[in-house]
């Protein structure tokens, strides 16, 4: 009897969502319970951009703290993926820069926005059996977390159009083999996505 209402229950509530609903609020769960990789985005303001802004990405020379060494320019290079996508203009420096040296290429570039960035946090954990063997420390084991932070600077007035702190943290069925730098992309395309006014996918 308890298995027919439980049945009854769920029939119409599938009856009342699309099944694409249904998905995304699985799936939205099942990334804030960390089975999936989570990312958490927090934005000072809610500045909107007109399709057409020319961005120019930088990262700062800034390393992380603690055992991770992503590539020194990892976070402009997964910004620009994502950003790519939603923005037509775009550009994004070829090493670390500095704040001045990045706002001096971007106006020199035209662009009319200078997104800057920092690795702020990493802590790549043990995730296969080489970094196991490496290190044998099971306090080591566990899921890849990382923190990002943001300026978005308009470039010819160098007003400081909007912070984000961007805190990511692996999920339990994708660790393996996984490295903070790997968490990158979908935070960048959700906050790509907010500056322009569209709703996430």
């Amino acid at each position: 009897m308890r298995s027919l209402i439980l049945l009854l229950a769920l029939l119409g509530l599938g009856g009342c969502m699309k099944v694409s609903d249904m998905a995304a609020g699985t799936e939205y769960h099942l990334r804030d319970a960390g089975v999936l990789d989570h990312s958490d985005t927090r934005r000072a303001n809610t500045w909107r951009l007109q399709p057409d802004s020319f961005v120019f990405i930088a990262q700062s020379h800034f390393v992380p703290p603690g055992s991770a060494y992503p590539r020194p320019n990892v976070v402009a290079e997964e910004a620009f993926n994502a950003f790519v996508e939603y923005f037509p203009l775009v550009r994004r420096a070829a090493r670390p820069q500095g704040l001045e040296e990045a706002l001096g290429e971007a106006r020199n570039a035209g662009a009319h926005y200078l997104l800057y960035s920092r690795f702020a946090g990493a802590d790549d954990r043990i995730g296969t059996l080489e970094e196991w063997d490496d290190q044998e420390a099971l306090d080591r084991l566990g899921v890849d977390s990382g923190v990002i932070q943001l300026m978005l600077i308009e470039t010819n007035t160098r007003y400081l159009v909007d912070t984000a702190r961007i805190r990511n943290r692996g999920g339990f069925l994708t660790f393996y083999d996984q490295q903070p730098q790997d968490l990158l992309r979908p935070p960048f395309e959700q906050y790509a996505r907010g500056l322009l006014g569209v709703s996430s996918q």
